[in-house]
């Protein structure tokens, strides 16, 4: 199998060091969910882990949920609601959604308010090698003492700094060292949860929160670390140097992948913008293989926007293919064909374009196409069963 590694910026062969695969993707912080940029990502991997069991190749997925961050609570602020209930909601919403899709859940999904004391380690380790330093109240990671911050995905010094304040990071803020120094450990505002730490009661920041859960559960490396194209900087870039910072351990993942963005009119699709696409409303119009077929016609490393007819073109393919499926007619060498194509389409950096072209190349040949689409469509995670349209949830 041959994957982009975002971390040399090219596509490499990839072949685990040991069973299983190790795999973490950073999942969502649910102060609203599910829209389509989600189950892009989601479903990316799931194909991903789908067509590794198909090799022979077991993994270990881990996917955590930010239940401690500041969008979640500056939500339950605007709404005047509890932020645990807000989590309780919208995670049920979420669990509904990607199960409606046929997604495996992960092997463990850590919620990082049940993971607090994983990051005071990670962070004491930090202190010890002299990677931190305080402002006021706050500790900061020291980013001039890690060589090479900052270049996963080659991203310029002016973006950095963009995207470091858009995520809540003030560059100029006085006392820092360098304006990309992000925070550790932070007090907690009245209305916030707290726990204690050598350094105050307060909550951890954004970033050390992955790279705990991540070595926590698989171990101080690991084999692939996933996640959207817009957690390339400042969040993975800082995962690897808190990471790497604590253990001396290096690569801290030996294969970075991003999803590409989804945009509604051009515009990236975000929560904070409100331009969202949810992904329960295209459930009910148009069934899970459909949409899982419209998601999975994109490249993963590709941005794209929303198109309805292209979600139409969805819609007709899965009924087709829920049609052939059902046949248990003998392949012919041309079902054969098509069917290794695609395999061969897949393990080229999850090439789910072309695998969805040889569906419908399949659905052409008719009847003995039956067995190679249950395959192809079980490593595409497609449940072949009539949709009716309904409300979900």
């Amino acid at each position: 199998m041959r994957l982009f590694n975002t971390l040399t910026g090219k596509v490499e062969s990839f072949s685990p060091v040991a069973s299983p695969v190790r795999l973490y993707v950073c999942g969502v912080t649910p102060y609203d969910t599910t829209h389509l940029g989600h189950a892009f990502v989601y479903l990316t991997f799931d194909v991903l882990i789908r067509l590794l069991e198909h090799d022979g190749t077991p993994v270990r997925y881990i996917r955590n949920v930010t239940d401690v961050d500041d969008p979640l609570f500056e939500r339950a602020r605007a709404t005047d609601e509890d932020w645990q209930q807000i989590v309780r909601r919208n995670m049920d919403r979420f669990h509904e959604d990607l199960a409606v899709l046929g997604a495996r859940p992960p092997d463990i999904e850590p919620y990082v308010s049940a993971e607090i004391d994983a990051m005071i380690a990670l962070i004491e380790a930090l202190v010890a090698g002299g990677y931190t330093y305080t402002i006021g109240d706050r500790l900061y990671f020291r980013v001039e003492k890690f060589p090479g911050y900052g270049t996963l995905g080659g991203v310029s010094r002016d973006y950095q700094l963009q995207r470091a304040k858009e995520t809540g990071n003030d560059p100029h803020l006085p006392g820092k060292q360098n304006p990309l120094d992000f925070l550790l450990w932070q007090p907690s505002q009245p209305d916030e949860p707290a726990w204690d730490s050598p350094w105050g009661r307060g909550r951890p920041g954004w970033h050390i929160e992955c790279s705990a859960m991540a070595s926590h559960y698989l171990g101080p490396q690991i084999d692939i670390h996933g996640g959207g194209a817009d957690l390339i900087f400042p969040h993975h870039a800082s995962e690897i140097a808190q990471s790497e910072a604590a253990t001396g351990i290096r690569p801290f993942s030996r294969f970075w992948m991003h999803c590409g963005l989804v945009r509604l009119d051009g515009v990236k699709m975000s929560k904070s913008l409100g331009n969202l696409i949810f992904t329960r409303d295209l459930l009910a119009s148009s069934g899970p293989d459909a949409v899982r077929l419209y998601l999975l016609g994109h490249h993963y490393r590709e941005g794209w926007d929303h198109s309805e007819a292209e979600l139409a073109a969805a819609r007709a393919l899965a009924e087709q293919l829920a049609f052939f499926a059902a046949s248990e007619s003998p392949p012919n060498d041309q079902a054969l064909g098509l069917r290794d194509a695609a395999l061969r389409a897949l393990r080229d950096d999850l090439n789910t374009p072309a695998a969805i072209a040889a569906l419908r190349s399949l659905v052409e040949v008719g009847a003995p196409a039956g067995a190679a689409i249950r395959e192809l469509g079980g490593i595409l995670g497609l449940q072949f069963r009539p949709h009716r349209r309904e409300a979900i949830g």
